[in-house]
């Protein structure tokens, strides 16, 4: 597709970091022939007015053969994903979540998105596939989408967190120890791992767990002593299409109706936590690769 002038407009302001787009860091002459550089394109700024010299830069990408009718050509996606890397907002006074939304406000009109990719803080753009909220598979993928209106809950005014892990483990201290290994877990990979009373945002506690489930890239559910709630949450996960890692005590516990699944089976002392950790790491690897 071609983008139109006043897209292109838009993101030349913002790889200048030219008013109203103060979130992106401002770029003179020289640093605007780095950016180009940076995704492989060779121009090199004429000394004419950076904004239009951008533009122009734009325009000529933006007729580019494409590979798919539905998306700009691929080095104007380059370099739309190019102007939202994150090495560009270390010491940028900017805000980086606002840089994005921006962006989005601005493609909104073609359908698209950029949405951060996987457990990485890269962004890469996509066609917009209504309400997609999967990790499992990526909106490229998906064959058939299911809009729902749930009466139950509300569905949160938020985006999938990339680095988020949520565990769905019965409330009881007995579970302490679990808890902790799952987040040393995590946090060994750099993600961040919550649970629901790390987080009090609704009045109504099923609302914050799913809420966090929503925005969760991964869960990892407890299915040890076959507690209710956590069937349930399981099952929230597994709809909304969340990359779910199943863990246990006791594999009588999963649901008959899941235990086609792989599950880590763990006891709960000090070398059956310790080989949990280990477990629950390699599988957090494989998700974050996959993820790319």
């Amino acid at each position: 597709m071609k983008m139109d002038l006043s897209i292109l407009d838009a993101l030349a302001e913002m790889i200048c970091g030219d008013p109203p787009y103060d979130n992106f860091p401002y770029r003179s002459s020289s640093y605007l022939t780095r950016f180009f550089r940076g995704v492989d394109l060779d121009y090199v700024h004429d000394g004419s007015t950076r904004r239009w010299w951008v533009s122009n830069v734009l325009e000529e990408l933006n007729k580019e053969e494409k590979s798919d009718p539905d998306l700009p050509s691929p080095k104007m996606i380059k370099v739309i994903e190019y102007l939202l890397n994150p090495i560009h907002f270390k010491n940028s006074t900017g805000d980086y979540e606002s840089a994005i939304k921006e962006v989005n406000e601005i493609l909104k009109i073609k359908n698209l998105i950029v949405v951060k990719a996987g457990l990485t803080n890269d962004v890469k753009l996509k066609k917009i596939v209504s309400g997609y909220v999967s990790t499992s598979i990526s909106s490229d993928e998906a064959k058939k989408v299911i809009t729902f209106t749930p009466s139950v809950f509300d569905v949160p005014d938020k985006s999938v967190e990339a680095n988020l892990v949520s565990i769905m483990i019965p409330f009881n201290l007995s579970f302490n120890n679990v808890i902790e290994t799952v987040k040393a877990a995590c946090y060994s990979l750099n993600l961040d791992c919550k649970r629901a009373d790390d987080i009090w945002n609704n009045s109504i506690i099923i609302q914050d767990i799913f809420e966090l489930i929503y925005c969760s890239s991964i869960v990892i559910v407890d299915f040890s002593g076959k507690n209710p709630n956590v069937f349930y949450e399981a099952g929230i996960a597994h709809t909304l299409g969340k990359h779910v890692i199943p863990i246990t005590q006791h594999i009588e516990d999963v649901p008959f109706d899941l235990r086609h699944h792989r599950v880590i089976i763990y006891l709960n002392n000090n070398q059956g936590l310790e080989e949990l950790k280990r477990r629950i790491e390699e599988r957090l690897k494989v998700l974050k690769e996959q993820s790319k």
